[in-house]
């Protein structure tokens, strides 16, 4: 039987040996042909590879290595895209331009002069 091969990115790598990768697929509904996302994550042993949170991974299916694992990283694809210094910096000018406080103008409501149903003494 032949070995699953995917592709996925690092969402997690809190364990020792271990990281998680999320894979997803792209699937067409049959009938509407709508495009659908479908993720899931799988833990990987990383044999010793030096891979981090958000690096794109390729890993391979093998025999169980623990209760959940049954992955191994193969190769590093890509790496991280942008240091955590920058990310950081990126992050306060969202929050000033959040801050600002916007006044918008007061939501007009329907006046409230229906007369009731059936008639009225």
């Amino acid at each position: 039987m032949a070995k699953k091969v995917l592709t996925g990115h690092i969402v997690s790598d809190k364990m020792q040996k271990t990281v998680v990768v999320e894979v997803v697929r792209k699937v067409r509904h049959p009938l509407y042909n709508k495009s659908l996302k479908f993720s899931k994550k799988y833990k990987a042993d990383t044999n010793g590879m030096e891979v981090v949170y958000g690096d794109m991974v390729r890993i391979e299916e093998t025999r169980p290595i623990s209760k959940d694992k049954y992955f191994k990283v193969i190769a590093k694809l890509t790496e991280t895209g942008e240091p955590l210094k920058n990310a950081a910096k990126s992050s306060t000018k969202n929050e000033v331009k959040s801050s600002v406080a916007i006044k918008k103008a007061p939501r007009q409501t329907r006046s409230k002069t229906r007369t009731k149903k059936g008639g009225g003494k």
